[in-house]
């Protein structure tokens, strides 16, 4: 039974029923409904936190295995390049300065990108600066991989060059000590054997019976394998490449054609008198570039430190040559 509520009437000084309107009764049905809607949101808000759904659950185990993974790369990123700081300090230190090219500069392997923004997609997310930071030092480390690839290519290409350079210079006596009978004659002022003038001597005489073999000081080609050169006779030119040339003149016969590839110590032809000689020897000459240069520089190949000491004071002596 709902109860009866009354209220004290001063007028009349007696106990009034309180009567409710219709109008009364829905504004205070419509406050309970409002206040009970507050809260049910002042619930939500406070105990929401502490009973996390699944699905929120699920979503806070990725975001911190996001995080995680982000550390991770990092790490990795920073042992990567200190890695590849060790290959550009040897690259720069060993390879390069062996093959006497010049070093990277330090400003061009850590060139930044410049330009617009390149990370701008990657910004207004929760872990903006956590991505941006993994992939900027990504795109670096990519950088500065790239340059150090086409540097290591560029070493290779030089190591190739320099393995065909050290084979083709001209680097052993083209007659065996063993087979010599004398150095007759070296590079520089000597007497000419016919007018006897002092004439410039442009190469070395090696005196040896004829038939006594030459070999080919260096790889090369063929050039020339005959006597249409005035006062050569019979002689072989060798082209060697990266500018050198060498000369075998006064030949009694050839072991070669024009053409022909020659190894390093490959028979070439055989000592004579042809041309204009004075007697049996090898007439050998170096070019480089166009220039005849002295050969005694161009025998470490074979004779032993006390052999070179005694060529090069004959060599000095200034006598008759044989051509």
């Amino acid at each position: 039974m709902a109860k009866v509520k009354y209220y004290y009437d001063s007028d009349t000084l007696s106990y009034q029923k309180i009567r409710f309107k219709k109008r009364d009764k829905f504004k205070r049905l419509l406050l309970t409904v409002v206040a009970a809607f507050i809260f049910m949101i002042l619930g939500f808000v406070v105990f929401t936190p502490v009973f996390e759904s699944p699905k929120e659950k699920e979503l806070k185990r990725e975001l911190e295995f996001v995080k995680l993974n982000g550390e991770l790369h990092n790490k990795k990123i920073k042992q990567l390049g200190n890695i590849l700081k060790d290959i550009q300090e040897r690259d720069n230190n060993i390879y390069r300065l062996y093959f006497e090219v010049n070093p990277i500069p330090e400003e061009q392997r850590k060139a930044g990108f410049g330009g617009i923004n390149r990370y701008k997609a990657l910004e207004g997310f929760d872990n903006s600066e956590m991505v941006i930071d993994v992939t900027k030092n990504m795109d670096i480390l990519s950088k500065q991989l790239y340059i150090q690839s086409k540097s290591l290519d560029e070493i290779v290409k030089l190591a190739e060059n320099k393995e065909k350079l050290l084979a083709a210079i001209p680097a052993i006596q083209p007659v065996k000590n063993e087979d010599l009978t004398r150095m007759a004659s070296g590079y520089g002022w000597r007497s000419d054997p016919f007018t006897k003038a002092r004439k410039r001597h442009k190469g070395m005489d090696f005196s040896a019976p004829t038939g006594t073999p030459i070999y080919a000081p260096g790889d090369g080609v063929v050039k020339r394998a005959d006597q249409n050169s005035s006062g050569y006779g019979k002689h072989i030119r060798i082209e060697h490449g990266f500018g050198y040339m060498t000369i075998y003149a006064h030949l009694n016969k050839y072991n070669v054609k024009r053409g022909q590839k020659v190894k390093r110590g490959d028979l070439i032809g055989f000592v004579g008198n042809t041309g204009r000689s004075k007697a049996p020897h090898l007439h050998y000459e170096i070019i480089k570039n166009g220039i005849k240069i002295n050969p005694i520089n161009f025998y470490y190949g074979n004779l032993s430190p006390e052999e070179f000491e005694a060529m090069q004071r004959a060599a000095q002596i200034e006598g008759q040559s044989l051509d």
